[in-house]
């Protein structure tokens, strides 16, 4: 990204009443984050959801100063960042309406794998969801996941050490900057982190962990994985809300069971008895749900069992074989093919055995 266009990216994220969502519109309707701030009054006012007090925020000169700021800060430390519309930002989070428009990244991440969960749970971590958690990661490590976690205390730091113990990449998300760190008890752990993953943050350099930080690092734990697993929770926290997160982004989430007379139990239990979360038992649950126990071989030869696919049925194939488990909505806008069209080409294909349709409108081959 060319640096100017980066300055007005920060600018558009720093403007009050500006969110994720409304900051893509403009992008996205006028054409670039640079040529908003070129834009005429009368041209912006003319956008769903854009009026005189946000057009003045835009126009607000301390803005510009606070996004140089941070600008330079990127540039001296050289921080990487992931911006909505290059190739490089996660797809589980692009498929996401509120998902940053950009986000920072410190240390050596590697998105280049569809095997990403989130595990999330209580700060107030019991010697069953320790060492349930720690004997689940050590389970998965042969389908070698990526471990997401939000670097608090209790199950989150369980999560991130038993996936170094195992040699796993994993990937701490932060409510606050990076040069800001919490818990402080927690400083010890980051070199370990930085080796094996990093921290990513949408929250600029010196921005402190403030409450409402913590809801909005919910969204992006839910949003980056393919599944949330919640290992312990009291009946409200948290790791609820970030359960109620992947369930409107329809994806899949675990909750592991209690007792039903153990405080730290029910709100997994409660996950499970309302249906927002299947029942998760050991490692095979997670991996028989997503399907990582399908061996090359097998899909080797079921390929050879297909029929002659026409061109859009093999682009779409060729899509999901890429993509993996994918919205019936997202396969319409990434493949370039209306949503009524599609749907009757995958009754199609389905019939043929090519594809499989899931629970939510999710299909894969």
């Amino acid at each position: 990204m060319l640096e100017e266009e980066l300055l007005s990216v920060l600018r558009l994220q720093v403007t009050p009443k500006i969110g994720d969502i409304i900051a893509k519109k403009l992008i996205q309707t006028i054409g670039s984050a640079t040529q908003i701030f070129k834009e005429k009054k009368s041209s912006l006012l003319k956008i769903d959801g854009i009026g005189e007090s946000i057009i003045q925020g835009l126009l607000n000169e301390k803005h510009y100063k606070k996004a140089e700021i941070e600008l330079n800060y990127i540039k001296k430390n050289t921080i990487k960042y992931y911006y909505f519309l290059n190739a490089d930002y996660p797809q589980n989070l692009k498929n996401c309406i509120d998902s940053p428009i950009i986000f920072f990244c410190d240390g050596n991440t590697n998105w280049n794998t569809t095997k990403i969960i989130s595990i999330v749970g209580t700060r107030k971590i019991t010697n069953y969801g320790r060492d349930f958690c720690n004997q689940l990661v050590k389970d998965l490590t042969p389908y070698n996941p990526l471990i997401v976690s939000g670097f608090a205390y209790g199950i989150d730091i369980c999560a991130h050490k038993a996936a170094i113990e195992n040699g796993l990449q994993t990937i701490a998300v932060l409510a606050h900057g990076l040069d800001e760190v919490y818990p402080k008890t927690h400083k010890k752990h980051m070199r370990d982190v930085m080796d094996n993953g990093g921290f990513i943050t949408e929250f600029w350099h010196d921005e402190n962990p403030m409450r409402e930080n913590f809801l909005k690092r919910n969204r992006v734990v839910a949003g980056i994985s393919k599944t949330t697993i919640v290992i312990e929770s009291a009946e409200k926290g948290g790791s609820l809300v970030t359960a109620d997160i992947a369930n409107s982004y329809n994806r899949d989430v675990f909750a592991l069971p209690g007792r039903v007379n153990d405080i730290y139990s029910k709100g997994c239990n409660n996950l499970i008895k309302n249906n927002q979360a299947h029942l998760l038992s050991s490692a095979e649950d997670i991996i028989k749900m997503l399907n990582w126990d399908v061996q090359k071989e097998k899909q080797i030869t079921q390929q050879q069992l297909f029929v002659q696919l026409n061109p859009i049925e093999q682009k779409i194939y060729d899509y999901l074989q890429k993509k993996g488990k994918q919205l019936l909505d997202v396969i319409a806008i990434d493949c370039e093919i209306p949503v009524y069209q599609l749907s009757s080409i995958l009754i199609q294909m389905e019939l043929n055995g090519v594809v499989k349709p899931l629970p939510g409108k999710l299909f894969e081959i």
